[in-house]
């Protein structure tokens, strides 16, 4: 059989084999408090075995996916410690809350075969066992909130009556590494594991769901606005995180709007509100005076313009366009000038804010474009934000976006930073929140995203892979400019990693993670 490799990401459970050790199934999670990563050039996976908690690095080709090999290796000549590994193993997959046994039973080679070895193997195409050292795998595992004070259920399956070693030792594929036994933990220590565990014992890493929008409400701020709706019709493209909330206050403060999105579950939620519903970007030109678009990037932006039923296949001299997404300046000016040749008006209205000043109506509106075009949008962004600028010509309103969203995005990789090193020093981080609100620190961007730190859920208000597309889109205007921008640089690599660890749709705040693990 060929070697077949995999790529794991945290939280997939795996078959983890080491020499000297049945296969064994665990979670591939992040490195606990003092486990450094060995020197080897072979790609490896930080492993939590089930059943017994504890941790080793364990190369790739020694971790197999769990569930398709689940009935070869975990059924034959197995152990009732195997066998327990194996329920919580299915327990975790399906997303039970089993509760984790104070009293693991522990991998220990009493019950181990050497053939194994050489049937895991032959089952995986002769993989290089040498690589494997005999590990010493601890039998206490980190502490999490289900320990009590009572040293009996820390972990240990030492018969009573042998001496307790202070620290144990543990060895595997290269690492060694030294952990206290619970009893000697300090409580610092242990704030630290259990910190840890709250976020390894995450089963997934899906987006966290996001409060559905009450469409028929009003926020106090849209009550408060005196607004005339226009009589034009007004068309919008995308219901995303941010066009849902201006959709809706459009909708409330009374004008007549024609929508479309990729999702139709979206587009009938808005059209039980008053909205109408159309079938492509270009129905909607076509019923609409004016249409605005807010969609993900530059890329989408153009094939809404450009694409098979898009945009430009119904513009003419009496259509505009506005274009609400976050772009470049290149991009907005290639958009312009496809409207502007067949005879449309366009405008670029870059919006400062996040999903709740998007609901409440509270953004911060940057245009630039067609001055009559603006005019004409007056109080449709009165409606979507509490002020608008215009300033000047295309490409002015993207520019001045990017510089901001630069600043927000090296402003919150420093937020996250000094969380985690608060963290780590042991401060307690509401303590550094409260104390950063009575400094020259306090903003609500500061504010807003501690506390979803703190929270630890990240529903998304700002997807952390917009901020990291205009970090790029920042360095690549800086690029052209010949302007070095270091602090920018850095803070897109740090963003970049978060998203490639699976953050990129939960919310600006979870750049944490990679500060923290």
């Amino acid at each position: 059989m060929a070697k077949q490799e995999h790529t794991f990401r945290v939280g997939d459970p795996v078959w983890a084999k080491m020499k000297g050790f049945s296969a064994w199934p665990g979670k591939i999670c992040f490195p606990a408090d003092g486990m450094k990563r060995p020197v080897m050039k072979k790609t490896m996976h930080c492993v939590e075995f089930f059943g017994t908690h504890d941790f080793a690095w364990i190369l790739e080709h020694d971790c197999k996916p769990y569930m398709e090999f689940r009935e070869t290796l975990g059924t034959s000549k197995k152990s009732a410690a195997l066998k327990k590994a194996v329920t919580e193993t299915d327990d975790f997959i399906s997303g039970k809350k089993s509760g984790i046994d104070t009293k693991p039973i522990s991998m220990t080679t009493d019950s181990y075969d050497p053939e194994e070895d050489a049937e895991f193997d032959a089952l995986f195409g002769g993989n290089d066992s040498s690589a494997r050292k005999t590990p010493k795998i601890s039998k206490k595992r980190p502490p999490t909130s289900t320990d009590s004070d009572d040293s009996s259920t820390t972990g240990s399956s030492k018969p009573k009556g042998k001496p307790k070693k202070k620290k144990k030792r543990v060895e595997g594929n290269g690492t060694t590494f030294d952990r206290e036994s619970s009893p000697s933990l300090t409580n610092h220590t242990k704030r630290k594991s259990d910190a840890v565990s709250s976020f390894l014992d995450r089963p997934t890493l899906d987006r966290p769901a996001s409060p559905s929008i009450d469409i028929g409400s009003s926020s106090q701020m849209l009550r408060d606005k005196d607004i005339q709706p226009s009589k034009l019709n007004f068309g919008f493209l995308g219901l995303g995180i941010m066009g849902s909330g201006i959709v809706k206050n459009l909708l409330n403060s009374g004008h007549s709007i024609t929508i479309w999105n990729r999702t139709a579950e979206k587009r009938q939620e808005f059209v039980k509100a008053g909205a109408r519903e159309a079938l492509t970007p270009g129905d909607v030109i076509a019923e609409s005076d004016i249409t605005f678009s807010c969609i993900s990037d530059p890329q989408a932006a153009k094939d809404m313009v450009f694409g098979n039923c898009g945009v430009l296949s119904e513009i003419n001299t009496t259509k505009a366009y506005v274009e609400m997404t976050g772009i470049d300046a290149d991009t907005s000016q290639d958009i312009a000038e496809a409207i502007s040749l067949k005879g449309g008006r366009y405008l670029e209205a870059q919006v400062q804010g996040s999903k709740d000043q998007a609901q409440d109506g509270s953004l911060v509106i940057l245009v630039a474009g067609d001055k009559s075009l603006f005019d004409d949008c007056q109080s449709c962004f009165q409606a979507m934000g509490k002020y608008s600028f215009h300033l000047g010509e295309v490409g002015n309103a993207s520019r001045m976006n990017l510089v901001l969203q630069l600043m927000s995005g090296v402003a919150l990789a420093g937020l996250a930073e000094g969380m985690a090193l608060a963290d780590r020093a042991g401060l307690q981080q509401k303590d550094i929140l409260e104390v950063l609100q009575l400094t020259g620190l306090a903003c609500p961007m500061m504010v807003e995203k501690g506390k979803a730190i703190l929270d630890g859920s990240f529903p998304p208000n700002h997807p952390l892979q917009h901020m990291q597309k205009d970090l790029k889109l920042s360095l690549n205007m800086g690029d052209q400019l010949e302007q070095p921008l270091p602090l920018t640089a850095s803070a897109n690599e740090v963003f970049k990693h978060a998203k490639r660890l699976g953050y990129g749709e939960h919310d600006t705040s979870a750049v944490y993670i990679r500060a923290r693990f």
